[in-house]
């Protein structure tokens, strides 16, 4: 019976002119732009350097500021009152005033992420060059040798790709055959609530994993980045959250009649998920009530463990708690899902 369930979904899936083109085209366009534009590093910084003492050492911090690519030097003030003209009207983002062999920098913080790290970029810039041990000095970097930003962002992708397609999609499938009248139909056949479950998410699991390969594919091809870790370790997470979400969609499905209010409920809860897990913020620097929820949400093991996996090369045994934890909450989100449907509701 589930064979021919299962032959029923694809074939929906198939005969559907959108479907299709929308499970290959976003992942591709998420892969391939979202990394670029998804960056925390801060560049474009504009600098007013206002020079008193005018020696040959501060022209030369000037020339490095200059050669940096992370600020715009905007040219030498004379005074500190005209380059505080510059941060009034949005013209300059840091000041650098050189007296007496003291720096100050004044930073505009009304964008408080460019004011802080274009502050430690510049504070970075002055301090060597004042101290002559830091030519001794070399940073050991373990993981990220590079220190890219797209080596952070791209598992946190896979796991949004995912959610989304594993997610979203078997909800409205299901909230759209109830607002066809066809699910009625599969109600009073003898198709048992397991089959018609499992007809409804294996397919879309399916769609998930070759989402998955597709992501890693692209990762090598346009960014040269590579899984560091066993593979088959990602492929473990990603069955596990696409069965958390894909259970979660259809219960939002069973309490939900029209597809407008299964859209709403499923970027309610995903939009909380997302921005509660640390796939772009660290958790740690969450209020303490926040960082509590994370305690219960998949997207929370999900991301540190396929970092772990993933940029750091940890195996099983270094992913253990996050595997067990998001079994455990897939696996009751699962339960909740079976029971919540009434087939002959």
């Amino acid at each position: 019976m589930i064979k021919y369930l299962l032959q029923k979904e694809f074939l929906q899936i198939r005969r559907n002119s959108f479907m299709p083109k929308i499970i290959f085209i976003f992942p591709i366009m998420v892969m391939c732009i979202m990394p670029w534009v998804m960056n925390q590093e801060v560049k474009n910084i504009r600098v007013d350097v206002v020079d008193i003492d005018h020696t040959s050492h501060s022209q030369q911090l000037v020339h490095q500021i200059e050669a940096s690519n992370y600020f715009i030097f905007n040219g030498q003030k004379a005074t500190y009152q005209e380059a505080m003209k510059d941060i009034e009207t949005s013209k300059a983002d840091i000041i650098l005033e050189i007296r007496d062999g003291k720096y100050l920098i004044a930073a505009n913080a009304v964008n408080g992420t460019k004011g802080s790290i274009g502050s430690a970029y510049l504070s970075q810039i002055v301090n060597g060059n004042l101290s002559p041990l830091t030519s001794y000095l070399s940073p050991l970097v373990l993981y990220n040798k590079l220190q890219s930003y797209k080596v952070f962002m791209i598992p946190a992708l896979m796991g949004i790709l995912m959610m989304m397609l594993c997610g979203f999609l078997p909800a409205l499938n299901i909230v759209g055959e109830k607002e066809k009248g066809t699910i009625e139909q599969i109600n009073v056949t003898p198709v048992s609530k397991w089959s018609f479950i499992l007809a409804k998410l294996i397919p879309y699991w399916i769609i998930g994993l070759v989402v998955l390969t597709l992501c890693l594919v692209l990762s090598w091809l346009v960014y040269g980045i590579t899984c560091q870790g066993p593979l088959w370790l990602v492929y473990l997470l990603a069955i596990l959250l696409a069965l958390f979400f894909s259970s979660f969609g259809l219960i939002v499905s069973n309490y939900s009649d029209t597809m407008q209010q299964a859209m709403l409920v499923m970027w309610f809860f995903v939009v909380c998920l997302m921005l509660l897990s640390g796939l772009f913020t660290p958790v740690r620097s969450m209020p303490d009530w926040a960082y509590l929820t994370t305690y219960i949400n998949p997207m929370h093991y999900f991301a540190d463990a396929i970092r772990t996996v993933f940029v750091r090369g940890g195996g099983l045994q270094a992913i253990a708690h996050q595997v067990l934890a998001l079994f455990c909450i897939a696996f009751a989100m699962a339960v909740w899902a079976v029971q919540s449907y009434k087939k002959n509701s």
